[in-house]
């Protein structure tokens, strides 16, 4: 693990811009642990998104200020970044993405800073079928896990397979989206719960449904880990 010189504390936070060293190649995050955090959320971004998502970077916020440690992380290397930019060809290779999730928490697992931390994920978009697969494998170690605006669909087999909670939110006018999200839940084992906001379409860009969800996330995550 690499932490370069743009450490800093804020209120009590330590707030870093981290490199996560996995195999032969490094993936860019921004890891923030609250003093007196015993859990951390897992951002698994969207197609096209990362670290630097102002959606997720309010989300995780959100979460810091109940003393929930926060990783937003790039699962793709610049370079492939750039080659998806033109091709499309890493955001919807759902295994590939979870692939790296997986490695990325057991990363978590094994650093002093973080290793005593329970772990939830948070999964926008394709992101989100990769957090439920990565939580059908890491099946002891995952605590809780948020999909907003998420395909948890395209997750497969792995629905059956996850003991963690899960809680999809869904935008109401996200039409085919939330159909979606109905028909994953109906396969589902764990404890679930599915959240409609109103007037929200995929992005939730419409006036305090972002804040609405992001209210919602928060609440879960504190009822799923804070125990």
């Amino acid at each position: 693990m690499y932490f370069n010189d743009k450490k800093k504390c804020r209120e009590n936070n330590l707030h870093q811009e981290i490199l996560i060293d996995i195999e032969t190649l490094s993936l860019k995050g921004l890891l923030t642990i609250p003093k007196n955090a015993i859990a951390i959320v897992v951002f698994a971004h969207g197609s096209g998104s990362g670290r630097n998502s102002p959606r997720n970077k309010y989300v995780a916020k959100m979460l810091q200020d109940r003393d929930i440690a926060t990783l937003l992380v790039d699962l793709l290397t610049e370079e492939e970044e750039k080659i998806d930019q033109e091709t499309n060809k890493y955001r919807f290779d759902i295994p590939f993405l979870a692939n790296r999730l997986t490695k990325v928490c057991c990363w978590v697992q094994e650093k002093t800073k973080t290793k005593h931390l329970k772990i939830g994920l948070f999964g926008a978009s394709t992101g989100a079928a990769a957090a439920i697969i990565t939580a059908s494998e890491l099946i002891n170690d995952i605590f809780a896990i948020v999909s907003r605006g998420g395909r948890p669909d395209l997750a497969g087999v792995a629905l059956t397979k996850i003991k963690a909670p899960i809680l999809l939110i869904v935008g109401q006018k996200d039409e085919t989206v939330l159909k979606l999200n109905q028909k994953a839940f109906e396969l589902i084992k764990s404890y679930k719960k599915i959240e409609i906001v109103p007037r929200a379409t995929h992005l939730f860009e419409e006036p305090g449904t972002l804040q609405q969800a992001s209210s919602i996330t928060q609440h879960w995550f504190e009822s799923c880990l804070m125990l």
